[in-house]
């Protein structure tokens, strides 16, 4: 277990969140930071061993740096485009940044009620490496998960416990889940939360773990809806996870940082 995550004590700064808050936040990552400045460390992945640092402005900014400051990558992220066809042939859309766009309809506490299913809209940060760096800065997919059978929306997770702690001297809302039958990850090979589920499904069988996570906590910072921690409760890899430490939020960033 990450000692750093272990040692973290309950914030007692207001009412304990709602699983439906929870998952609201879960949901508003592309409208509550514009920049972001972090480090992030992958603790018991034996692929992953070093942290590395990153800047990240939306839309299309980042740079990556190891923790000794060697530069990995340093890029604009060009817009997704889609086709269309019709009966007067086909055309190319250039997609909208979800950053860009006007926020969804709100609940009363601020938080996005239900994201549009858009297909004009791009939700994915630039990516390093995998699209779980995707789904830690926009963790939709711990919210709202998909009926297999019926393409319906239902909860990606049930919550056994909601709390507020603090995560890197930050608020943050702490939740004990597990994943439902319905948990639909950014990418499959490399989810959030990894289930048997999800493995069967991605990897027709392939791949699996003799034992899967009981259960996984899971923190999302408040200010900016970023899953800053995740870290798996049991099963035959106690402590695998990704500890995200957030530096600065919305501070400018000039282009030259990203060339």
């Amino acid at each position: 277990m990450n000692p750093l995550v272990s040692r973290a004590a309950p914030a007692q700064t207001g009412p304990v969140p709602a699983p439906d808050a929870f998952a609201a936040l879960a949901r508003s990552s592309p409208w509550r930071w514009s920049t972001l400045r972090f480090t992030v460390s992958w603790p018991q992945n034996p692929h992953r061993p070093e942290a590395v640092r990153a800047w990240v402005r939306r839309p299309d900014l980042l740079r990556v740096e190891s923790a000794g400051g060697e530069l990995l990558r340093a890029e604009r992220t060009r817009p997704q485009t889609v086709a269309g066809y019709g009966p007067r042939g086909g055309s190319v859309h250039v997609m909208t940044w979800a950053s860009q766009s006007p926020p969804p309809p709100l609940r009363p506490d601020g938080l996005v009620d239900v994201r549009p299913e858009n297909p004009l809209l791009s939700y994915d940060d630039p990516m390093h490496n995998s699209y779980d760096w995707v789904a830690m800065l926009d963790p939709a997919e711990l919210a709202d998960g998909r009926d297999q059978d019926t393409w319906d929306r239902a909860p990606a997770v049930a919550a056994r416990s909601v709390t507020e702690v603090r995560h890197a001297g930050r608020p943050a809302w702490e939740a004990v889940v597990v994943p439902t039958a319905t948990y639909e990850p950014r990418c499959g090979c490399c989810p959030l939360l990894r289930t048997r589920e999800v493995d069967r499904r991605e990897w027709d069988g392939d791949h699996l773990l003799d034992r899967y996570a009981d259960a996984y906590r899971v923190r999302l910072d408040v200010q900016t809806g970023v899953c800053v921690l995740t870290e798996e409760l049991g099963g035959e890899r106690p402590g695998f996870g990704h500890d995200l430490r957030i530096e600065a939020v919305d501070e400018p960033m000039a282009d030259r940082l990203f060339q």
